[in-house]
């Protein structure tokens, strides 16, 4: 692998984690080898997050830490002097690298168990950064991460000169990559630039590709129609000879002779015919593997339609105490969703916006202030993804949510969500994130009444690309309001969002900075 920024993609479960742990050497190849050219760093993407450690141990200075204070305070044991070496301003230059990814006044001594998931990526980074290692390698390292958290990794790791092998779903991320190493079919293949050139370029190759098909289609039905047109002039040529034959009154052996020679001339002819087909056939198998089977989903949801004018859920000076903490400030916050309307929450971690979310579909009840819903339904698709019975097949959660369905309605239905076959009957446990997502879906938008207002927790949490792609795809087609939490700028983008709200200090406003309320319908 070349020295700069290289994003790894490819689909769940195609082995990009199991590509990093054996370059980490936390797996052995069962064949060939592994070299690395200098020092190594790993950030993981299951990072512990009840874990004892400090953050001083997490960085790895604790030592050089403690043998500073020992020797400040007198302590001239040459053991003190070993330890720190010439990393005299490791706090200095700790602090400064905290400082980078927002984590500045995070006290060195704090327990890893008190920080929040986010804060434990960010930390995980510094402490790469501060070994300074010749290769790094980044599993998902903006999962858990807000919106000004990923902006400021964005910052670090464009300054990166060292060689950097990152695994992310975060497009805006892996845009800032120098190449895209693609692992696809158990290969891998490099595209220079990033992402967006990278789509491009499977893109052109997929043109390429259909037209390929195409002209080989057509090849194949040339190479039919001529292999059955020498057949045919064989067997009139044969029949005609048989005729002549008979009417020339020739010895039985010239007749034989004649015979066969007529039968192998149409035996070569045919052969000769039957090579090019296969041919053909063989240059249509090769332009279809190289196309790829990039599926999508095309709904028809005319029932989740809404009035422009409609007013959805009002929430007026709500208040929610979330333990000790009061989660909106001032008099409360006002809230409308109005029509189709398409609105992304956003704002800092743990500033509350899922459990807004949970306000809006009626898990929680405000302290105060007043929540008003329309009629109709309101569906709620959480981080977890836990609204399907996990012990029932796909079928069998679609046949709960949707029972006025017919059996065949039901089966055509999962096989727009891309659940065909058996595919279709495998308990909801063992499915991937996107194939659960895929499932949820079909249940949340053909259920009895259908929802006109669809709220998404980070929906693209865990997802492959192609996943996110089906997602968004699935959205074009629904027509009542959406409100979704996201910190995946372009996917925000993809589905039209008409409206932003930020949470945060407790106050929730549009971008502009005025009440969250939508435009007066016209």
């Amino acid at each position: 692998m070349p020295g700069g920024r290289t994003g790894l993609v490819a689909p769940n479960g195609a082995g990009k984690t199991t590509l990093l742990r054996l370059i980490a050497g936390e797996l052995t190849p069962s064949a060939g080898s592994i070299t690395i050219d200098g020092t190594l760093g790993y950030l993981p993407q299951d990072l512990p997050l009840t874990a004892e450690p400090t953050v001083a141990e997490v960085l790895g200075i604790a030592p050089e830490l403690a043998a500073l204070a020992a020797v400040e305070s007198g302590d001239t044991d040459e053991r003190h002097f070993t330890t720190i070496g010439t990393d005299w301003d490791i706090e200095e230059r700790t602090r400064a690298q905290l400082d980078r990814l927002g984590l500045g006044e995070l006290p060195l001594d704090r327990r890893l168990r008190t920080l929040s998931g986010g804060q434990i990526v960010s930390l995980g980074l510094a402490a790469q950064l501060l070994r300074r290692p010749d290769v790094l390698l980044l599993d998902e390292p903006t999962n858990n991460l807000d919106l000004e958290a990923r902006h400021r990794l964005y910052d670090v790791l464009t300054d990166w000169n060292g060689c950097l092998l990152l695994v992310s779903h975060d497009r805006a991320l892996l845009d800032r990559t120098d190449r895209i190493a693609e692992l696809h079919d158990g290969e891998i293949r490099y595209y220079g630039g990033n992402f967006t050139d990278y789509e491009q370029a499977v893109q052109a190759e997929q043109a390429v590709a259909e037209k390929n098909i195409r002209t080989a289609e057509q090849e194949v039905k040339r190479e039919k129609r001529e292999l059955q047109q020498a057949r045919e002039r064989a067997a009139r040529r044969a029949s005609n000879a048989q005729r002549n034959l008979g009417n020339a009154g020739l010895p039985k052996i010239f007749a034989g002779t004649m015979k066969r020679n007529a039968q192998q001339s149409a035996g070569r002819a045919n052969e000769t015919h039957g090579a090019r087909l296969d041919a053909a056939r063989n240059r249509l198998d090769e332009a279809g593997r190289a196309l790829r089977d990039e599926q999508r989903i095309v709904l028809n949801l005319p029932d989740t339609e809404v009035p422009a004018g409609r007013t959805l859920f009002a929430a007026e000076h709500i208040r929610f105490r979330f333990g000790d903490r009061e989660l909106f400030a001032g008099q409360g916050a006002d809230l409308i969703v109005r029509g189709p309307e398409r609105i992304a929450l956003t704002g800092p971690n743990g500033a509350g916006k899922s459990t807004l979310l949970r306000i809006v579909h009626g898990d929680l009840t405000p302290d105060s202030g007043t929540v008003t819903r329309a009629d109709g339904r309101i569906a709620y698709l959480s981080q977890r993804l836990d609204l399907l019975d996990a012990d029932r097949t796909v079928a069998e959660n679609l046949a709960a949510t949707a029972p006025h369905l017919l059996a065949a309605q039901r089966m055509n239905l999962l096989a727009r969500f891309l659940f065909r076959g058996s595919r279709a009957h495998l308990p909801v446990g063992v499915l991937s994130g996107g194939e659960r997502l895929r499932a949820t879906l079909a249940c949340v938008l053909f259920a009895e009444p259908a929802p006109h207002l669809l709220l998404l927790d980070e929906p693209t949490n865990n997802l492959d690309l192609v996943s996110v792609g089906q997602l968004v795809g699935a959205l074009e087609s629904y027509q009542g309001a959406i409100m979704v939490v996201s910190h995946d700028e372009r996917f925000l983008a993809e589905v039209r969002v008409s409206r932003r709200l930020r949470l945060e200090d407790g106050r929730l406003s549009d971008d502009a900075g005025i009440p969250a309320e939508p435009p007066a319908p016209k």
